[in-house]
């Protein structure tokens, strides 16, 4: 079975409470839970939050709305993983963060099949990324995410759930996916305020168009102005602070 895990919490460093911020009367998970939703290739989604009391109303709002769901660990997201994947019979994982509303089916679907056809243990389209930020898809075998909850260590391993897979070449069978044009410097993802702005315009300016990356990438050239919202952001800082944390535990 093909599952999806949606990681999502409450307690964002940066702007916290934002996965339940509301965009044209609907929060901000609905959006992304709705985009995997419309996969053709995977079988069941689960949101993956935290068993602290700060994620009760998450978990709760993402149950009415008829999705699964699973509460572990807060910081150890690589053992909520495997704890929810084990759960729900994910012989394929699809892992997608929470923060991502733009996240493009076609594209969860792309990586899937690459994956299948492969016969590899991890792919993505992030090692390098090509595809803008916010449109990151990561696929990988339930063995694969069962050997790196076995074995991984450091704290970057254990908090961003496949890094300790990425970077063992050695061990692991890995497919990277190229988007034909770079864009990889657009910023589509939601960690900081002007984020969040930048996602509610493109979302009222689609006016029900469907959410892709092609569609949206034609809202930029009608509207080029909205790259100047959040471009002083950078990508992967969380990854960055952890890889920091390995450093001070080793020291």
């Amino acid at each position: 079975m093909i599952l999806a895990i949606v990681q999502a919490r409450m307690s964002s460093r940066r702007l916290p409470g934002k996965i339940l911020k509301e965009i044209k009367g609907k929060p901000l998970i609905f959006y992304v839970l709705n985009q995997v939703k419309k996969s053709k290739l995977v079988d069941n989604i689960v949101l993956a939050s935290t068993n602290k009391e700060k994620d009760a109303l998450l978990l709760e709002t993402v149950k009415r709305e008829g999705f699964e769901t699973f509460a572990g660990s807060e910081d150890d997201v690589l053992d909520r993983y495997y704890r929810a994947a084990k759960k729900f019979r994910g012989d394929t994982i699809v892992r997608v963060t929470g923060d991502c509303p733009l996240i493009d089916p076609e594209i969860i679907d792309k990586v899937i099949q690459g994956f299948i056809s492969s016969d590899c243990d991890y792919a993505s389209n992030i090692h390098p990324p090509s595809f803008p930020d916010g449109l990151d898809v990561e696929v990988f075998s339930f063995n694969a995410l069962k050997k790196a909850w076995e074995e991984a260590k450091l704290k970057s391993e254990r908090e961003h759930v496949t890094p300790y897979i990425w970077k063992n070449k050695d061990k692991f069978k890995i497919v990277n996916f190229v988007n034909e044009k770079n864009l990889n410097k657009l910023r589509w993802t939601v960690d900081e305020e002007e984020d969040f702005i930048l996602i509610t315009k493109i979302i009222e300016k689609l006016e029900g168009s469907e959410i892709n990356m092609n569609n949206v990438l034609d809202i930029f050239k009608r509207y080029p102005e909205l790259n100047d919202i959040n471009k002083k952001y950078k990508r992967n800082v969380g990854y960055a602070r952890s890889l920091k944390g390995d450093l001070n535990e080793s020291t």
